[in-house]
């Protein structure tokens, strides 16, 4: 591990060890905003990692960026990191300010539906968009729209969000997500982007894939300290041979889904590639599912009861793995892209990584 990402762990790990305690997930499921903890963040620049230091940015790469996104997943931070880190780029890349506070935005839903009219201060956002991440606690939300069938990208206000119909639902881990119905709601900034909403997908499922990574790290320390601490019949589960396959192929769905996690964000350096994203999101969704289901069986009743930490992590495993396409959606378009190499060049394209 470098200096730098030594440096960021240990920033992360303090940060999260003081404000990401049982009573903060708790009341954060009960719809209150982890304030201490998001200022904790703020106040080392965290949330503008993705940024460059002309727009405010603390000047690290996109791999060290995404490394801090990690290690808050491996907490289970209650936070929209990810959604703040994915919003900033978006209007990075459509050349808007970024603005302070936090930021969320829309997860690329089959069923959004977003159109603009108006131009400049009377430009208007219309439609539907669905399942938003902490849609009611950010200051800012970022969304893409369509203006005469050009992909802008849209900002819009905490104030004018405040106006706008909606039905706030939460996913499995407790966090909110509201679906927005937009009648010519103000847009605070626009700006064309080419393939903006595919550039919100890949990104978003990168993200979410990196996320998962670090959950599932945490989920397989957790087992392995826990079938070394429970003793059933005179000695540690972690003994029994049963128990040490389950650790095995649990530690084998870890690692697999951090290597292919680690080849998306390197392939996606100065662009996404849409082979490794879909690769890496497959591939950690899948270990997502698995894994999660080996780490209760580990920890047998336990891990199911709210006093303990695994599932904060496991709910929150099963939520990111649907969101941003799940593996699914995205093994499907796998095997589109290998269909149009052609018979002779699949192998290449499969082993391009």
């Amino acid at each position: 591990m470098s200096d730098i990402r030594d440096d960021l762990e240990k920033t992360v790990d303090r940060i999260c060890e003081a404000h990401c305690l049982k009573e903060v997930f708790m009341s954060s499921e009960e719809g209150t905003w982890p304030q201490a903890l998001w200022q904790a963040l703020q106040e080392v620049g965290l949330p503008q990692a993705c940024l460059s230091e002309e727009q405010g940015g603390s000047g690290l790469s996109y791999a060290d960026a995404l490394f801090v996104l990690r290690r808050s997943a491996f907490h289970g931070a209650p936070v929209p990191l990810a959604e703040t880190f994915l919003a900033g780029r978006l209007l990075s890349a459509a050349g808007l300010s970024v603005p302070e506070g936090v930021l969320s935005v829309s997860v690329a839903h089959t069923k959004d539906h977003l159109q603009l009219q108006g131009d400049g201060e009377k430009t208007r956002l219309s439609g539907p968009a669905h399942r938003v991440p902490w849609g009611l606690s950010c200051d800012h939300l970022v969304l893409v729209a369509q203006r005469d069938g050009v992909p802008c990208v849209v900002r819009v206000e905490r104030q004018a969000l405040a106006t706008v119909a909606h039905t706030s639902v939460k996913n499995l881990a407790g966090e909110p997500r509201i679906d927005f119905n937009f009648q010519n709601t103000p847009c605070a900034a626009v700006a064309p982007l080419a393939q903006a909403n595919e550039r919100l997908l890949c990104e978003g499922a990168l993200m979410r894939s990196v996320q998962m990574a670090g959950a599932l790290q945490r989920a397989l320390a957790y087992s392995l300290q826990y079938a070394n601490d429970r003793v059933q019949f005179g000695r540690p589960i972690g003994k029994f041979q049963a128990v040490q396959h389950m650790l095995a192929v649990l530690a084998g769905h870890v690692a697999a889904s951090a290597a292919a996690v680690d080849a998306a964000i390197e392939a996606s350096e100065d662009g996404h590639s849409d082979f490794a994203v879909a690769v890496a999101k497959s591939r950690a969704g899948e270990a997502a599912g698995k894994g999660a289901e080996i780490a209760h069986q580990v920890h047998g009743a336990m891990g199911f009861t709210r006093e303990h930490n695994l599932h904060h992590l496991t709910r929150r495993l099963w939520s990111w793995r649907d969101e941003f396409g799940n593996e699914t959606h995205w093994q499907t378009r796998i095997g589109e892209m290998a269909l149009k190499q052609g018979a002779n060049m699949l192998w290449p394209f499969l082993t391009r990584l």
